[in-house]
């Protein structure tokens, strides 16, 4: 399908290779000022042990993880969209959080959270097995270098975690507009025993009509990128 090497092969839940770098990014005074007085409301302070999702939203409902949700938009807005539901998301870029927790706070959301922290140590430690309904990994790093494929988080070790955390029939969606890191992720989904492809032989679902198109998505649009959605079920 594609002439990039295969992705390695599955090896267990934990990578010691973090998909991600932390960067300091310019962060205006009125993120600052949400981290510093929003966090306590939406914010969940991870300490590296299980996590009460009950207690954390003190409630029970069907819940829904984004991995590196940017500056927020897609979640606020399906949080927004879906008061049934709880939102759970993680991101470690400090002017994203900001910006996510003042849009929360002002549509008044209460069925959302957020985690600094990175994803996979959390879903490792912190969420336990079969609680998740769904999980979202809407454009991740592609990191497009042959060299730097290993920091894709889109990995077997971590499509077997996320499928060990969603609950029997959950779903896991992912987007992305680096046409070569789509064809990885299938190649990586497509050959996990854990997966169904919902698209069945076509591969790629139509663009869920609940996510937003983003400013980073149009940004994509703009330099000519073409947008493949994926969606995948728990057997």
């Amino acid at each position: 399908m594609t002439d990039h090497p295969p992705p390695p092969a599955a090896d267990g839940p934990r990578r010691a290779i973090r998909s991600f770098v932390r960067r300091a990014g310019r962060i205006t005074g009125g993120q600052a000022r949400a981290l510093e007085e929003l966090w306590p409301r939406y914010g969940v302070d991870y300490a590296g042990g299980p996590l009460d999702l009950d207690a954390v939203f003190g409630r029970h409902a069907p819940r829904t993880m984004e991995i590196g949700f940017g500056d927020g938009e897609t979640l606020v807005a399906l949080a927004a969209a879906h008061p049934e539901r709880d939102y759970l998301g993680l991101e470690v870029h400090p002017p994203g959080i900001g910006h996510c927790l003042l849009r929360a706070a002002e549509a008044e959301l209460s069925n959302l959270r957020v985690i600094s922290h990175d994803a996979v140590e959390v879903l490792e430690r912190g969420i336990a097995p079969g609680t998740l309904d769904e999980v979202l990994v809407y454009f991740p790093d592609p990191w497009p270098k042959k060299r730097h494929h290993k920091r894709r988080i889109v990995q077997a070790s971590f499509a077997s975690l996320v499928a060990s955390r969603l609950a029997p029939a959950g779903r896991l969606r992912l987007a992305t507009d680096w046409v070569p890191y789509a064809q990885w992720m299938r190649e990586v989904l497509d050959a996990s025993a854990d997966y169904v492809n919902a698209a069945g032989e076509a591969g790629y679902v139509e663009r869920p009509a609940e996510r937003p198109v983003t400013k980073f998505e149009r940004r994509g649009a703009r330099l000519g990128h073409e947008v493949r959605d994926m969606a995948y079920l728990r057997r």
